[in-house]
């Protein structure tokens, strides 16, 4: 069943104006908003994906990618139809962008927090699509399994300050994709002007919110030195310096598939670039067994979280999540949903 969404404005001649991403799209009464899963009824701005879940997976918590938030544990990640950008190398195009109807299952928010107990789950994914097109169906949720479970996005940042302010009171942690530079976004996202992304990742941070970032690096697109030099710089700028990032490797998929994956020594180079920079924690996406999977001090250079592909083989971390061999604090969150086997001591 529909629900009226939270954020929008009455204009006149029953025409309303969604506040939910930066958008801002004028819808006219019968008409949907760019995402394709809000409607005008009768002068009134409805979701149409509210408690329809198009997917229901429990993951580790690393899957996400979330590197520095209550590692080794596992989240029920849901998703719903719809997004605000229409990226042409999306790998989860099928509900995404290239769909017909509304379609999902019923799960509503008290059902999603049954499914993450019933399945021993620390906490709850809003991802795979944009969580922000379903926002109220999140928040909803998020609602409900604050303080017991806890509730991450997986985001491309693309929301308005009314959305953060919407879900920061119950979010405990966001993986923000940073794309590439203005140009990128205008030719592969069909998204006009990033600088709103921006806004919302140092709205985030400024939040008592785990910020993590991902860059999907494509080769020929967004992956010169000097783009990669200009994000790492921003992030370190506006983030803090001890803000994960990862960059993944690109798998040819959807609208680009005539695009070779990234090569190794393109991911390793992005890395080291990050490193030389200031950047403490720098990870390598999409690619199993390499060093990066695992988390270093950056004070004393040990090993603190030991990682094969997605599962954490042991933790190096005292209470309070600082390293296990130097006591430096380090920017780890979640502790009260990490495992206690995993710990050191």
């Amino acid at each position: 069943m529909p629900v009226e969404t939270a954020i929008y404005t009455k204009m006149e001649n029953e025409a309303v104006r969604c506040g939910v991403c930066p958008r801002r799209c004028m819808i006219e009464e019968g008409n949907r908003g760019f995402c394709n899963v809000r409607e005008n009824k009768e002068g009134k701005l409805f979701s149409l994906v509210y408690g329809k879940a198009v997917s229901s997976t429990v993951d580790p918590i690393e899957k996400k990618p979330l590197f520095h938030f209550a590692p080794g544990s596992r989240a029920l990640s849901i998703a719903t139809v719809g997004c605000n950008l229409r990226c042409d190398f999306c790998q989860n195009f099928r509900i995404s962008q290239d769909w017909k109807e509304i379609r999902g299952e019923e799960l509503p928010p008290e059902k999603v927090v049954e499914e993450a107990e019933r399945y021993s789950c620390e906490g709850i994914a809003y991802t795979y699509t944009e969580p922000t097109v379903f926002l109220e169906y999140a928040r909803d949720t998020m609602r409900k399994a604050s303080p017991f479970h806890y509730n991450v996005f997986v985001s491309n940042g693309y929301m308005t300050e009314e959305s953060v302010k919407e879900i920061a009171p119950h979010l405990d942690a966001i993986n923000v994709d940073l794309k590439g530079g203005e140009k990128f976004y205008e030719e592969h996202c069909a998204v006009p002007d990033m600088e709103p992304i921006k806004e919302a990742m140092k709205a985030i941070n400024e939040r008592d919110i785990l910020l993590e970032v991902t860059n999907l690096i494509i080769p020929g697109e967004n992956d010169s030195e000097e783009e990669i030099k200009e994000r790492v710089d921003w992030i370190k700028e506006n983030l803090g310096r001890d803000t994960p990032v990862h960059f993944s490797r690109f798998r040819p998929d959807f609208r680009m598939r005539d695009k070779k994956p990234t090569p190794l020594e393109t991911l390793e180079k992005a890395i080291n670039i990050a490193k030389n920079r200031g950047l403490y924690h720098v990870y390598c996406g999409n690619v199993p067994g390499h060093r990066s999977e695992s988390t270093y001090c950056p004070r004393c250079s040990e090993l603190v979280v030991k990682r094969e592909g997605f599962s954490v083989k042991k933790l190096n971390l005292r209470k309070g999540m600082r390293c296990g061999s130097c006591g430096k604090e380090l920017n780890i969150r979640g502790e009260d949903w990490i495992p206690d086997k995993l710990f050191k001591g």
